[in-house]
Formats: C-alpha cells, structure tokens, sequence
C-alpha cells in the first residue's frame, strides 16, 4: 500500500471513529463529494472536487466530464428504495467516476451509507474476493446482476467501529496491485 493509500485509510477509520461519518449527506453527490474530501483532503489538491478532465482504465472511457454534472443531477433521483436500485445507483456512479482519482475508496463507503439508511445493512468487504469484485464492477456496466448477487450475499448489519474498519481496510485493497 502506497503512502496516500495509508494516510488516506487513517482518515477513513477517523471519519468513522470520530462520528463525522454523521455528517455526511446520504445518498447525494454533495455527500460523496464530503466523503472524498475527507479521505483526500491534503493527498491531492482535487479532493472533494468534481474533475474537468476525461479518464478511463483499460479501454473503458468513464462519464464524459462535459455531462458529468448533468449524470450526477440526475442520480440524485434515482430511487433507493430496494437493493437492486441502490446497486444500480451504485453502478451508475461508478461509470460517472467523478473524481481523478479515489473514486473506488469513496464510493464504497458512500454505497455502506445508503445501505444503512435504507435497508438496514452495509457491506461485508472482508468477504469480498477482490477478483471476483473487480470482475463484476467491469461488467457491471452491461449486467449489474454479479456486482448485486455478490454485495447481497455480503450483507450485514453489524455496525460496530471493528466491522467498518474492517470494511474499510479490505476494500483499499481493492485499488492496490497486491
């Protein structure tokens, strides 16, 4: 794990341990946004910003940065009423991709927030495969049927301080090499 990554896990567990995680707009891109700036803030000069420019991984192009506010507008109305809704919230801020970099880390815990607010659950990350949810989230753009079936059979409702940092912690691993 890099030294942003690090630095960046401690301020996840910090978000949490503090309770500023209680502050944080559920479910909006003012919310996500709260969330990114609180794990990058001093790691990069665009945390909680929404970027300008255009990036993709492999051969996938995420959201065009000319409509990007306008894709963020508009999933701010997407219903989360039911775990599929929430995952196709989920799937669709993913495709936007609003940031440089970091999106993956932020929106993990952004999805954990929804969850909670609305169905009573968060995700178990420990027990993710990271294999299994980088190959999900890459078809998830076609088919979100794999990245819902492997969150609901990870479901949760221990919200205790030990089951959110082990969250955390598993997911930042998701981003590395390792």
């Amino acid at each position: 794990m890099n030294e942003i990554d690090k630095k960046s896990l401690e301020n996840a567990k910090k978000l949490f341990s503090t309770g500023d995680i209680n502050h944080i707009e559920i479910g909006t891109t003012k919310g996500l946004k709260q969330i990114h700036k609180y794990l990058f803030d001093g790691l990069y000069d665009f945390a909680g910003k929404i970027r300008k420019e255009n990036i993709s991984k492999g051969n996938f192009r995420f959201g065009n940065s000319l409509y990007l506010e306008e894709m963020l507008k508009k999933m701010e109305t997407m219903s989360e009423a039911t775990l599929k809704e929430i995952i196709d919230k989920y799937v669709e801020m993913n495709i936007a991709h609003p940031f440089l970099e970091g999106n993956g880390r932020s929106t993990r815990i952004w999805l954990d927030l929804i969850l909670k607010k609305n169905l009573n659950k968060i995700v178990n990350w420990e027990n993710i495969d990271k294999k299994l949810y980088l190959q999900a989230m890459e078809r998830s753009p076609v088919n979100t049927l794999e990245i819902k079936t492997l969150i609901e059979n990870n479901l949760t409702d221990d919200f205790s301080l030990e089951s959110f940092f082990k969250g955390v912690e598993a997911s930042y691993y998701y981003e590395t090499d390792e």
